[in-house]
């Protein structure tokens, strides 16, 4: 079976949905027998340079193709030049490439199916605009796709009115092997967070947080460790100033998996106030490395705990329970601290790549097996 997947960023950019298909593809290729392979963006955001034409990325083929306009919606049209001989199209992610493939759908009639990392709500820039556009041209899109895969059982309440039908739930896992049981066997006041630095991450927010906690006791200190995206650590920098704990905070920009896995040998516990995640990969690496979880109350953090995650969730308009909170359970780490990181551990052990991607390619045989969709285009008025 060849597989393509599409998507606008891939490695060696780094971020959630980057991460999440290279061990999808890797698991199909490596463990399934599947011939996947990636076609992405002939860039990374943020960055100059092009990257190579063809490529090969952990044993994984990758094509990379030109692009133009804006990052939020980039316009790629070469992508259907180089889709033919391919028994699938898996798209990740609603942006250009997923209307783009649907409506052309008449011109190539690959199969295809679509998971929806998060889709695009991931900021509240544009919000109106993209509520408009997931009310109209989204559904007419749907159309083309033989299935809707939601990332999380978020990504699965927002889709269920415009994807009824063809929506199907499968979580994305976490390499078991990346982080597990990293964190700091000392009790301590640390609090770790990684990932990109971008808005909708709402560092600020664990900036207070912390400056917070410092007020009651001056042990605490805060690493953050990932990428530039739509904040830069110079940014970060000025917030966590403008907070007081620029002195008690430390950045680590682009961190290996091994200088992150030191970084987590540092920590007690993982920091995220997150206004929106797809499916809060972050936390769960955190959690198998046997980080405690600070958290916001969306809903894959409040999934997270009710399969019995041990950590805090933070009220984003109320700081001083959760600090209190927080403090408490620092305090009581000495005793508790073995038990909480089996326990984090556990529940993380439960998102395994390998399950994931034996999900996947049962979705692309039964998908496979019935007649392909009808044109988004002939069908949009219809239903």
């Amino acid at each position: 079976m060849k597989v393509l997947h599409i998507c606008r960023q891939f490695s060696p950019s780094v971020g959630g949905l980057e991460d999440s298909l290279l061990n999808l593809a890797r698991s199909q290729r490596q463990k399934l027998g599947v011939d996947a392979q990636v076609l992405t963006l002939d860039s990374v955001f943020g960055r100059p340079g092009k990257l190579p034409h063809r490529d090969v990325v952990d044993g994984i083929p990758v094509t990379r193709i030109p692009w133009r306009g804006s990052t939020r919606y980039p316009f790629a049209p070469d992508v259907l030049r180089h889709i033919r001989g391919f028994d699938l199209l898996h798209v990740h992610a609603i942006d250009f490439f997923f209307d783009f493939l649907a409506w052309t759908w008449p011109l190539h009639r690959r199969t295809m199916i679509a998971s929806t990392h998060g889709g695009f709500f991931h900021t509240g820039a544009l919000r109106r605009v993209k509520e408009v556009w997931f009310r109209t041209i989204t559904p007419v899109s749907v159309h083309a796709y033989s299935r809707i895969v939601a990332c999380s059982y978020s990504d699965a309440d927002m889709f269920a009115t415009v994807a009824k039908g063809r929506l199907q739930t499968i979580e994305n896992g976490i390499n078991q092997t990346r982080f597990r049981d990293a964190a700091s066997r000392t009790p301590n006041r640390t609090i770790l967070a990684f990932g990109r630095f971008a808005v909708h991450k709402r560092l600020g927010l664990l900036f207070e947080l912390v400056a917070r906690l410092r007020r009651d006791n001056p042990q605490w200190k805060l690493i953050v460790a990932g990428q530039d995206s739509n904040l830069t650590a110079d940014d970060l920098r000025q917030q966590a100033r403008a907070c007081g704990i620029g002195d008690s905070m430390r950045i680590v920009p682009g961190p290996s998996d091994a200088a992150l896995r030191d970084l987590m040998a540092e920590a007690s516990f993982f920091g995220c106030l997150s206004a929106h995640e797809g499916f809060g990969l972050a936390a769960v690496e955190a959690m198998s490395a046997g980080l405690v979880p600070i958290l916001s109350t969306i809903t894959p953090f409040v999934r997270l705990m009710q399969q019995g995650a041990a950590g805090v969730m933070i009220d984003p308009d109320n700081l001083a329970p959760g600090a209190r909170d927080v403090e408490a359970l620092a305090a009581s780490l000495p005793e508790t601290g073995e038990a909480l990181r089996a326990r984090n551990i556990d529940v993380a052990s439960r998102y395994d790549w390998n399950s994931v991607a034996q999900e996947y390619v049962r979705v692309y045989q039964q998908v496979l097996g019935h007649s392909r969709p009808r044109s988004a285009m002939l069908t949009a008025g219809a239903e």
